[in-house]
């Protein structure tokens, strides 16, 4: 059941199994500038888009979405599975970036949930982790948000495609911890279901 996986979705967005013919659509959507200013995430460049699916879709231990509005069909960002070592119930979730359109609103929560759901209900994970860039703040107070816990920092853990040295700041989320993570995350869908009927009212 671990790869035996097409799409996620609730009633809002739906996350579509990354396919070859997805490299048109990612290099439309994407901004080379984001890239640039957001040189710590893995949002692709135009021009290397093909390569990202390509690259994508080659490793065996994962499983890659697109996250896609279901209303206008539009593609707002990617995420995925990886790392994952079903022998031990566990898996990491990460690689993920969001146009900016879906940044600072309910997308990442909606993915997060419907992900971690995925893994502790469906596949009686018992640990998720999650990674990110030290200088990824915005990630950070994200995953934190969320009640995972800071495992530790793996200093120098890799070099980034501009030769910088990337130190990895590591979260997970454990079974027994899974139950107030999803009540925490059904609230701030809550929260952001009130704000949008105030706004459009």
């Amino acid at each position: 059941m671990w790869f035996e996986i097409d799409k996620l979705e609730d009633d809002f967005l739906q996350l579509e199994r990354l396919k070859h013919q997805h490299s048109h659509e990612i290099a439309e959507a994407v901004s080379d500038q984001d890239a640039e200013q957001l040189w710590f995430t893995s949002i692709p460049t135009k021009a290397k888009a093909a390569t990202y699916v390509e690259k994508a879709l080659s490793a065996k231990d994962q499983i890659c979405f697109v996250v896609r509005l279901k209303e206008t069909g539009e593609l707002v960002g990617s995420t995925r599975f990886y790392d994952i070592k079903a022998e031990h119930k566990r898996a990491m979730i990460g690689y993920t970036w969001y146009l900016e359109p879906a940044r600072r609103t309910s997308v990442n929560t909606r993915c997060k949930l419907l992900l971690l759901q995925h893994l502790f209900e469906s596949n009686q994970a018992i640990a998720v982790e999650l990674q990110t860039h030290f200088m990824n703040q915005a990630s950070r107070a994200a995953i934190e948000r969320l009640g995972a816990k800071q495992d530790g920092i793996l200093r120098n853990h890799q070099i980034m495609p501009d030769g910088s040295l990337r130190d990895t700041v590591c979260y997970s989320i454990i079974q027994s911890e899974w139950p107030a993570v999803r009540n925490q995350l059904q609230a701030k869908l809550l929260k952001y279901a009130t704000l949008e009927r105030r706004l459009g009212g």
